[in-house]
Order: C-alpha cells, then sequence, then structure tokens
C-alpha cells in the first residue's frame, strides 16, 4: 500500500514515468520508481508496439505511463503500451517542429493516396503530396488505374516531411513532396538564375514538362516556355527519357522553374522586319481549331488565321477551306510581336 511518506513522490494518472526494473515473472515486470514506490506491468499493457521492452533484464532502465496509483497488490499501475505510444506522438510532434526528414513505409493505398508507417504510428500520405517521379499520371484521371499505380508502392520506403500531427484524433499526414523540396532547396545552392542546366525529361503533363538534371534536382519547364511557337501539347515535342537543354529563370524555395525557348533570342523581335500588314505569304496549315487555324510561316513565326476570317467568303464550315498540311496563299492582317501575334486572313 502507498504510504502518506511516499506521497512527495506519488505521480499522477497518465504521467510519465521511469524506473529500473526489479522484477520479472510469468505475473509481469515489476518496476521500482525511487524510494518505496514500485509499480506492476501486466497483460497487453507490456506490448510498447516497439519491441524496445521485448527482453528486458533485471536492472534495465524503463519508462511507463501510469494507469492507476494503486492496484490489487498495493502498486502502481503501469504500461508500457501507453508509454511507447505517447513516445511515439511526441516524437512526431518535435519532427514536424525540426522539420526533419523521416522514413515512411507504404502499407497500404487508397484512390486519395498511400497509407503509410512512421515508426509505428500509422498515417496517410496524399495523392497530392507526392513528388513528381511518384504522382500517379493516368490519362483521363481513372480512378482505378490510379490506385492500381498506388499499389505499386506497396512496402516501398519514402522520405517524407511531418506536416500534420493530432494525437488525440490519432490522425498524422506526411509529404513527400515537401521532404523533396526541403533536400532540393539545399543543393540549389550552388545553381543561380540565369545557369544553363542539361537534364532529361521525367515526367510530361498538360502544363509542361518535368527535367531532372544536376544531383538529382528537378524543375518544370511550364508549357509556355517550350517554344516560342504555340504548343498545345507538350506531347507533341518531348517524351520521358529525353535529353534536354534549358535555362534556370526561377528559384523559389526548393521549386525551379525552367525555360528552352530563353536559350535562343527571340524569333518575334525580327518578326516585323520579315512580314509586313498588308502583304501576301505562303504558309502551311499546322492546326485547325474551333477558333481557327495556326500557320507556320517559317520555322520560328506562326500565325493564326480567325475563323472569321475564314468563312467571311461564304463557307461556313472552314474544315472546307483548308486542310492540315496544305500549303496556302494568306495576307497579313494584324501584326504584335511583343504579345507574340499575327494574324491572317485567306487570299
Amino acid at each position: 500500500m502507498l504510504r502518506a511518506s511516499d506521497r512527495f513522490a506519488i505521480p499522477k494518472v497518465a504521467e510519465l514515468v521511469s524506473g529500473e526494473v526489479l522484477d520479472i515473472s510469468k505475473n509481469g515486470i515489476v518496476v521500482t520508481l525511487g524510494g518505496t514506490l514500485t509499480g506492476l506491468v501486466r497483460g497487453k499493457e507490456l506490448d510498447d508496439e516497439s519491441g524496445q521492452y521485448s527482453k528486458l533484464s533485471i536492472g534495465d532502465k524503463v519508462e511507463a505511463t501510469v494507469l492507476e496509483l494503486e492496484n490489487e497488490q498495493g502498486m502502481l499501475e503501469l504500461s508500457f503500451r501507453q508509454a511507447g505510444h505517447r513516445k511515439a506522438w511526441d516524437m512526431l510532434t518535435e519532427f514536424q517542429k525540426s522539420g526533419e526528414i523521416v522514413d515512411a513505409k507504404i502499407i497500404d493505398a487508397n484512390k486519395g493516396g498511400l497509407m503509410v508507417k512512421v515508426g509505428n504510428v500509422e498515417g496517410f500520405l496524399p495523392v497530392s503530396q507526392l513528388t513528381v517521379e511518384h504522382y500517379p499520371r493516368v490519362e483521363g484521371g481513372d480512378k482505378n488505374r490510379i490506385l492500381d499505380r498506388l499499389r505499386e508502392y506497396m512496402n516501398q520506403i519514402f522520405h517524407v516531411k511531418v506536416i500534420t500531427v493530432r494525437e488525440r484524433e490519432e490522425k498524422l499526414i506526411v509529404s513527400e513532396k515537401a521532404a523533396w523540396e526541403r533536400e532540393q532547396h539545399a543543393q540549389l545552392s550552388m545553381y543561380e538564375v540565369g545557369a544553363d542546366v542539361t537534364g532529361h525529361v521525367t515526367g510530361v503533363v498538360d502544363f509542361g514538362v518535368f527535367v531532372e538534371f544536376g544531383d538529382g534536382l528537378e524543375g518544370l519547364v511550364h508549357i509556355s516556355e517550350l517554344a516560342w511557337q504555340r504548343i498545345d501539347n507538350p506531347s507533341d515535342i518531348v517524351k520521358v527519357g529525353d535529353t534536354i537543354h534549358a535555362k534556370i529563370i526561377a528559384i523559389e524555395g526548393g521549386k525551379v522553374s525552367l525555360s528552352v525557348k530563353k536559350l535562343v533570342a527571340d524569333p518575334w523581335k525580327q518578326a516585323a522586319e520579315k512580314y509586313k500588314v498588308g502583304e501576301e505569304v505562303t504558309g502551311k496549315v499546322l492546326k485547325l481549331n474551333p477558333y481557327g487555324a495556326f500557320v507556320e510561316l517559317d520555322a520560328e513565326i506562326h500565325g493564326l488565321a480567325h475563323v472569321s476570317e475564314l468563312t467571311r467568303a461564304g463557307e461556313p464550315d472552314m474544315h472546307k477551306l483548308l486542310k492540315i498540311g496544305e500549303v496556302r496563299k494568306f495576307k497579313v492582317l494584324s501584326l504584335e510581336p511583343a504579345a507574340h501575334r499575327l494574324g491572317l486572313g485567306l487570299v
């Protein structure tokens, strides 16, 4: 029984206490907490999940959580399990504060992301927080195919940052993208805006191309930076694995913006010397869109023949007027070099 003389040293329920193993038996483990205070750990409370206390010896140092101040044997009722749980969440909170990069094992997947385990705590890695390398690019956004792609990562280890910790809700959210950005930010110190780099294409998406360069660094060439000419789909001109030369045009934290077109002079600066409003030119029809036809005047300058100009002659269907690939005569109707615009009409 706890004595009044020990009251000053008696911990509170739920408090984490430290002690030494005094006795080990089939009934549990007795822990001395100093003075005459002893506690008992038994049953499921022996399992601290990490396995740290699976092979204890008398005299070993341990930590436990107080469950009861006095059990039927007059000792404190203690738990390794709850102590381990508390320590695990405390450590996750420290990881969140410090921004330390940690390992997360992929244990399951759903259409929204990956279930992970950091230490012994289960958490979630949303699809939006995956790096470009692991992001499931699926044509049409088919959710079942996305899930199949995510399941390919089962049992793999990802490097992540802890971004949300809520112990009461047992909610843990991690980000692979944030970890990647932190690692990349450190390596980017050797690069400056304006530097030319050579790398290979790691991903092609609607809005641009991802390029890996240097020692595992990655940047994005936005679709508008791929060429001085209009590009409707990056996959029309590049594919994964292609070698690409680019210029760094922005570094923000760990994010790198690249440009392919900035490696060469802007051809539109000479457009006013090559083409004059009112003159006739020869061009090749590249593409027909609902709003008009894109026409290649030369390798660097493309113009637009607006649908209103094409149908003015009385034929409402421009597809009957023009065919992709054919060469036709056009008249230059407008020229705005600074805006990279050249308007055409059929002759």
